[in-house]
């Protein structure tokens, strides 16, 4: 849209053009509000961004899998709308696997039941340890569960589950979900798990949300990403996620919204006492103004918002609440495009969406901690995506796409745990470290798909600060923007209360902030989108 297209008299005003802002804008706009979208760069989408890497391929640059979002409500909400504007969900039959270099490997269907058949066949007992821990997931524990990942902490909703749930279990049962809810991976994993092939599949799904398997919390995360992976699938968007942001556009302009790229906002313009403080709009990088009569929403993380967008409004306690925000370990993706399919070890691998490898969940706990350590792992734990095995149009007849996302490598270089590759000076990613690691990548893939490098026919490699680069809410390419720590999660994130910031809201009473640095956190399931859209006009 021209900048003299954009439209006078906007409700509401979002900065930022991410999943949670798409969504929440039509989720609005589909409730009669008139929104505008403001992005910086010159696309839509945030971390939803497929191109053509190479003629005929389409790639995912950053964010892939759907299965959060087709599970949401805003999604069920707008379903019908995103459909007749074109959207196409395709879903695999497989879902994830995992391929040991030199070892076992194993596929899973979109089966809760083959799953448990298939890992009691490896080891007695591991199959029906996941079939419990699932049924408890999806039982006993889904109203406290999904409750707190899915309801606005600080609404009469949060209130009622807390209440009736201390009803039904008791003091004792909420302390045992407690229990439960901060236990890490390993621990929950080394008790009820027997083959360490086992406790290898399951734990490179922590690392989807940021964290580690010592983690904290990571049993309960990476216990329900599992099972509600297994059981409710991988799903894809027919020829890629930027088909989704298109819907998305569609669905906003059709009902009176606009958006508009190339739209920098710096400042949020501001009236009334510190205690009583409006929004009235916003001010871009090159002057121009526009104006909100409801509310200003923002897709950012906290020290954008508070040390730039309200740099001039927000107290001193807040800014240093936000300037202390912890960001996490860096992400690395690389994308291959192959002439043909890739010669896994076992060939039912070729059905599998997200294939992860790497040696057991000892590496991939010694990965996070080189990681944290500011050194490049030796072994990495590579998760392998398999689009064309969801959707063939993404590449030419007999083509194949890979791509590689590591999220166990370090936002600052401070050496190599193989002490092979040298860290620069300033600790700072080059364009000779990303290609050294990408070869390392590469290497660690022929080891379970022999001969890959035969089939090769292109390579691009994105270093966590390319990634940062393009989207600067990943602070040192942490693609969840943000630690996902009990001090930084659920209610708590992107921090307590403070200073009149508390979860969505903020100190200016209609300004909101949402994103993968709210609750309920990051992932592609629109969230808080959908929780702020729910505050400015129920449905």
């Amino acid at each position: 849209m021209a900048a003299n297209d954009a439209p006078e008299g906007a409700q509401i005003i979002f900065v930022g053009s991410g999943i949670n802002s798409l969504v929440g804008a039509a989720l609005l706009a589909t409730r009669g509000k008139k929104v505008l979208v403001l992005e910086r760069s010159d696309r839509l989408g945030g971390c939803i961004r497929t191109e053509e890497l190479f003629p005929g391929y389409r790639h995912e640059v950053m964010s892939s899998w759907y299965p959060l979002f087709t599970g949401s409500a805003g999604y069920a909400e707008l379903k019908t709308h995103l459909e007749q504007a074109g959207l196409r969900i395709l879903q695999p039959g497989y879902t994830t696997g995992l391929a040991v270099p030199g070892g076992l490997s194993m596929a899973l269907k979109q089966d809760l039941g083959d799953a448990v058949q298939r890992l009691n066949a490896l080891h007695a007992g591991d199959g029906d340890a996941v079939g419990a821990m699932a049924a408890r997931m999806f039982g006993q524990d889904a109203p406290m569960t999904f409750g707190l990942l899915g309801k606005n902490p600080y609404s009469w909703d949060m209130l009622k589950l807390l209440w009736g749930q201390w009803r039904a279990r008791g003091v004792d049962g909420l302390a045992d979900f407690a229990t439960g809810a901060l236990e890490s991976l390993r621990r929950w994993a080394d008790r009820d798990l027997g083959h360490d092939f086992s406790r290898a599949m399951i734990a490179p799904w922590v690392l989807h949300s940021g964290m580690g398997p010592d983690d904290a919390t990571a049993a309960m995360i990476g216990k329900l990403t599992f099972a509600a992976v297994v059981s409710g699938g991988m799903p894809v968007v027919e020829g890629g996620g930027s088909r989704l942001v298109e819907a998305l556009e569609k669905v906003i302009r059709a009902h009176g919204g606009a958006l508009l790229t190339g739209a920098d906002v710096t400042r949020i313009e501001v009236e009334g006492a510190s205690k009583n403080q409006t929004a009235k709009g916003v001010q871009l990088a090159d002057g121009r103004r526009f104006a909100a009569s409801q509310a200003v929403v923002c897709n950012v993380t906290p020290p954008q918002l508070y040390g730039r967008l309200l740099e001039n409004t927000a107290p001193p306690e807040l800014k240093a609440r936000a300037a202390a925000y912890r960001f996490g370990r860096g992400d690395m993706q690389v994308h291959f495009a192959l002439d043909a399919p890739p010669a896994w070890s076992n060939p039912e691998l070729l059905k599998v969406p997200l294939v992860h490898v790497t040696e057991s969940m000892e590496q991939v706990c010694l990965s996070v901690t080189e990681a944290n350590n500011g050194l490049i792992p030796a072994r990495p734990t590579l998760g392998v995506g398999q689009p064309v095995a969801a959707d063939p149009s993404r590449a030419p007849e007999g083509g194949w796409i890979l791509w590689i996302q590591m999220q166990e490598l370090p936002a600052r270089i401070k050496g190599d745990a193989a002490g092979l590759i040298a860290a620069p000076a300033d600790g700072r990613w080059t364009p000779e470290i990303r290609e050294a690691v990408a070869d390392r990548v590469q290497q660690r893939l022929e080891t379970v798909m022999p001969g890959l490098s035969q089939r090769i026919i292109g390579r691009k490699a994105y270093s966590p600060a390319d990634l940062e680069a393009m989207n600067c809410n990943l602070v040192g390419g942490d693609p969840y923007s943000g630690i996902c720590s009990p001090d930084q999660f659920f209610w708590l994130r992107p921090f307590g209360s403070t200073a009149g910031a508390r979860g969505h809201k903020t100190p200016v009473r209609n300004v909101f902030q949402i994103g993968a640095s709210t609750h309920p956190g990051p992932g592609l399931g629109a969230g808080s989108g959908a929780m702020v859209a729910q505050m400015l006009a129920p449905r």
